[in-house]
């Protein structure tokens, strides 16, 4: 380890905050997973579990973990946390139906009389009708992902510590309203044909093809903060960027290409004659094999 990244990682301090209410929501969860499969073992299982925990996790290791001691000096790093926060957290958590659990893993009381009644508001709904709106969704991705990274913006977030935190949570809330028509945790109804999935996620990589493109075969560098950067890792600060555009371009077009031929799977098999325990696979909504009125969440 050379004095570089020594002296990095000595400067760098863990977000109490992030940190904080990553554990909350992980023990919320968890408590609510089990008092879930100890009233119905059939209601949600293990995988989703783990679906959830391993999207904390990268959360975690995105903005909660030493790597983020990196991201200034290093572009390649940025981008590692960028495509954590917006294309493999997101649709881990969503896996996980998280609304089931955390809603039971609150305390009850507040559950039944502040969060309910809270969520079966009209103008509520209205709300979390707009938002996940596919149009929506798809927009509020492209945009935060192509903003982000206007050179401008781009160095401003990385000299203010509340845009950058700001610009964190951005990717992570448009990633989260971006895959929610996909995976369509419950309590989602479907919007559009399930057909639409796979042309949905191929539109999407149209966005993140033109920024790396860009990044990979510009033949300067574009963020000049990264100039006066320490060669941390032992590349030049263009091979830091070609590298990081690189990374985001195969990674985010394998992460979007797996659930499209998924979808398109399910939509050229056979009809099942039988149900499992959770009907319709991994990207099943949970209308179809959860009543309502059984549920008895709040």
């Amino acid at each position: 380890m050379n004095t570089t990244t020594q002296a990095l990682l000595r400067s760098w301090s863990p977000p109490v905050a992030v940190n904080a209410s990553l554990c909350l929501a992980t023990v919320l969860y968890m408590r609510g997973w089990i008092r879930l499969r100890t009233a119905r073992p059939e209601l949600i299982s293990a995988w989703r579990l783990t679906a959830f925990l391993a999207g904390m996790a990268g959360i975690w290791l995105a903005i909660g973990s030493p790597l983020a001691a990196f991201d200034d000096v290093s572009l390649t790093v940025h981008m590692v946390q960028h495509v954590l926060l917006m294309s493999v957290s997101p649709p881990l958590i969503l896996l996980g139906w998280p609304a089931l659990p955390l809603l039971r893993g609150l305390p009850q009381p507040m559950a039944r009389r502040a969060i309910g009644p809270l969520l079966r508001l009209e103008a509520v709904k209205r709300v979390g009708r707009g938002v996940t709106n596919p149009v929506v969704c798809w927009f509020a991705a492209a945009i935060a992902l192509i903003a982000w990274h206007i050179p401008g913006v781009f160095e401003a977030a990385l000299r203010s510590d509340w845009l950058h935190e700001l610009e964190h949570a951005s990717f992570l809330g448009t990633g989260l309203a971006f895959w929610w028509p996909v995976v369509q945790p419950w309590p989602t109804t479907s919007r559009w044909p399930r057909w639409s999935v796979p042309l949905y996620l191929f539109c999407a990589t149209l966005p993140c093809d033109m920024l790396s493109g860009f990044l990979v075969f510009c033949d300067r560098v574009v963020y000049s903060s990264y100039l006066s950067e320490p060669r941390t890792f032992g590349i030049s600060p263009l091979q830091d960027q070609e590298c990081a555009a690189a990374f985001m371009w195969v990674s985010v077009t394998l992460i979007l290409l797996f659930p499209a031929v998924m979808v398109t799977m399910e939509i050229l098999s056979p009809p099942r004659t039988h149900l499992s325990q959770e009907p319709g696979g991994v990207l099943a909504t949970a209308d179809q094999c959860l009543p309502g009125p059984t549920l008895e969440i709040l």
